[in-house]
Parts: structure tokens; sequence; C-alpha cells
């Protein structure tokens, strides 16, 4: 199935599309996982930390969960409104799946915000997150970390979390040319409508070469040196 959100199935001529997609595909390898270990099915619920847009909303909810997005801005999607402290108005251990795509690097208080989604999850629960290995500084409306691979599940790893799988997505290659891409769309931007086309037509080109690129990159440095990390995790016994 296809999906049509921005963020989740993009055309490939946008400046972003390679890592988008990557980790498109990632997020769905890690929704069957979940599935596979009895979680998201009908009757569940599912907690969006920072949903956003929900962009992975349709393939959450494909086998029937119930999807609850949470954000501190209002939005479409945006069925909790998160006041200071980021607390959900829901029992502990009411729900079965809690998700985080690329929010964990505008958050200040980790302790915070992993505890709450600790608190959330039910003893069998699941946690899916993702955020970034190397990127550029991105305020919405902060923007304070990145992480290693080993860095990053030594925090889950602290606060309670078990990990299950995690994946690596966009190699070192790929992603310093995904960098140089986003700073000729920007600059493309400023010659009007043919700027544009032209940006469209580089970005398509840049694309092919990060595919290129990624695929001849070795996994063995892919896994410890990506843009992105996604990472499956379960309450820890």
């Amino acid at each position: 199935m296809q999906y049509h959100t921005h963020r989740a199935n993009p055309p490939f001529w946008r400046h972003d599309a390679y890592s988008l997609r990557k980790l498109s595909g990632a997020i769905a390898k890690c929704i069957r996982q979940a599935k596979q270990l009895g979680n998201l099915q009908a009757g569940s619920v599912i907690v969006d930390m920072g949903c956003g847009d929900a962009p992975y909303k349709r393939m959450l909810t494909e086998s029937g969960a119930k999807y609850i997005g949470c954000d501190i801005s209002p939005g479409l999607h945006t069925d909790v409104l998160l006041a200071d402290g980021g607390v959900v108005p829901l029992d502990a251990g009411s729900v079965g799946c809690v998700t985080s795509f690329q929010v964990l690097e505008h958050i200040w208080d980790i302790d915070a915000y992993l505890g709450e989604c600790r608190r959330l999850l039910s003893d069998d629960g699941l946690l899916i997150l993702s955020t970034h290995g190397s990127w550029l500084y991105h305020p919405h409306p902060t923007d304070f970390r990145r992480w290693t691979l080993d860095g990053l599940q030594r925090e889950l790893s602290s606060r309670g979390f078990s990990v299950i799988s995690t994946w690596s997505i966009v190699g070192p290659l790929a992603w310093t040319t995904q960098f140089r891409t986003l700073g000729y769309h920007n600059l493309l931007g400023y010659l009007g409508w043919p700027g544009k086309l032209f940006s469209a037509l580089f970005c398509l080109f840049m694309y092919l070469r990060m595919s290129l690129e990624d695929h001849i990159t070795p996994e063995s440095i892919r896994r410890n040196n990506a843009s992105t990390y996604l990472v499956l995790a379960r309450v820890a016994s």
C-alpha cells in the first residue's frame, strides 16, 4: 500500500526525498516486526509523542489500532495538546505502543519525555523511536542533540527500555550528498520558477546518486555512521 503524505511517500524530485523514503521503508519493516510480536492489533492504543502531521498514522493503524496524536502545537492530527511537562492524560500502563518520529533531538528534558513514554506503556508495550545521527541544525522550535547508535541504545536502556531491533538509515556517502542537495535546493529557490524547475531535476539526479552511494557503502560503515536511527524497544522486565 502507498502512503501519500508528503513525508511518508514524497516525490523523487523533492529535496529530502531519499532520506524520507529510506526512513519510511525502515518504519514499515519495524511495524511489521511489532505486529509479529502481537502489537498494533485491533483494540490496542498507539500514542504518537510529537505527532506533527502524523505521516505514519495509516501504517500504524492498518490493523485497527486506535491512534492518539500528541503535540505541543495544535494541528489536524493532534488529539492531545501537551502542556508544560508533556504529561498525557491517560492512565499508566494503558498503552500498547508509543511512537516518536524525529522528535527526540528537539527535547531538552529527555528524562521527562522518555519517562512519560515508559509510564504510558503496558508491561508488554513497545516503543518505536527514530532520531538523527548526523543532520543539519533544524529547530522545531528547538534542536539540541545528535546520537550515535550505541549512545541512543544506552539512553533507552538506562530509562527502562530493552532494545529489540535497530535500523541505521542513510550512510555517510549519501548523507553528505543529501546535505549538499538541501543547500542547492534552498539557493535555487531564490530564482523563482526557473530555479524551482532546475531544483526538481537536480534533486532527482542527486536522489539517484544517493541510491548508488548507499548501495556501495558497507553495512558495517552505515550501522554506526547513519543520518537517522530507528529503534524498536520493549519495556524492560
